[in-house]
C-alpha cells in the first residue's frame, strides 16, 4: 500500500501542475489586465473631471471680476430696462 501513495501523490502533483499552468495562470493574467485596464479609465476620467474643475475655476473667477467691477452696476441696469415692459406708442394716422 505504501508503495502505490508515492506514485500517486507524484501523478497528482503532475496533473495539479499542469491544470494550474493551463487554467489558473491564464486566469490570473486576465484578471491583472482587466484591473489594469480599469485603473487607465479611471485615470482618464480623473484627468477629464480636473481639466473641468480648471475650466470652471476659471470662469468663476471671470464672473468675481465681472460682479467686483464697477461696470457691473452699469450692466445690471441695462439688464433691468430690458426686462421692463415696454409700452407701444400708436402712430397717428395722417
Amino acid at each position: 500500500m505504501d508503495g502505490i501513495i508515492i506514485p500517486i501523490l507524484g501523478i497528482s502533483c503532475g496533473l495539479l501542475a499542469i491544470f494550474g499552468g493551463v487554467f489558473v495562470k491564464p486566469w490570473f493574467a486576465y484578471r491583472q489586465r482587466k484591473l489594469e485596464l480599469e485603473a487607465q479609465l479611471i485615470a482618464e476620467k480623473a484627468a477629464q473631471y480636473a481639466a473641468n474643475n480648471g475650466r470652471l475655476e476659471q470662469r468663476v473667477q471671470v464672473l468675481e471680476r465681472i460682479i467686483t467691477d464697477s461696470g457691473y452696476e452699469v450692466a445690471h441696469a441695462i439688464e433691468n430696462l430690458r426686462e421692463t415692459p415696454v409700452t407701444r406708442i400708436e402712430k397717428e394716422e395722417v
